[in-house]
């Protein structure tokens, strides 16, 4: 398998950003859901990156495809749960659009490096 360097993929330099906007969002979220809503919000998010980073960190192309796959569920699930703080009137769809955005094209992007994976 073809060595990835972290700080080369660009889904991993995505999700960084991804997690860092994620992070000043909830900032300003109710302070009674620090530890429901923001704290789940935030693990999740923190969740592609790190699962993209230890998949590159594997020795095989198998173990690399298997923590991309857990990083997309990890950007459904954040999607998921950005959705839920509109429809709670927690945030404004106009704010949370732009992470959504944001989000689908990250979770196209492990998709297509998972295709290349498999593909060679």
């Amino acid at each position: 398998m073809k060595a990835h360097r972290l700080h080369d993929l660009l889904i991993w330099k995505k999700s960084m950003t991804l997690v860092k906007d994620i992070y000043l969002m909830t900032e300003n979220l109710p302070a009674d859901e620090k530890f429901g809503l923001i704290s789940q919000i935030r693990r999740c998010a923190i969740s592609i990156p790190s699962n993209i980073a230890e998949g590159a960190g594997r020795n095989n192309m198998k173990e690399f495809y298997q923590f991309l796959g857990i990083a997309t569920g990890s950007c459904y699930e954040l999607e998921t749960q950005l959705i839920l703080l509109v429809e709670l009137n927690f945030q404004n769809e106009t704010d949370i659009t732009p992470l959504l955005n944001n989000l689908n094209e990250i979770q196209k992007m492990i998709y297509k490096f998972k295709t290349n994976l498999i593909n060679g």
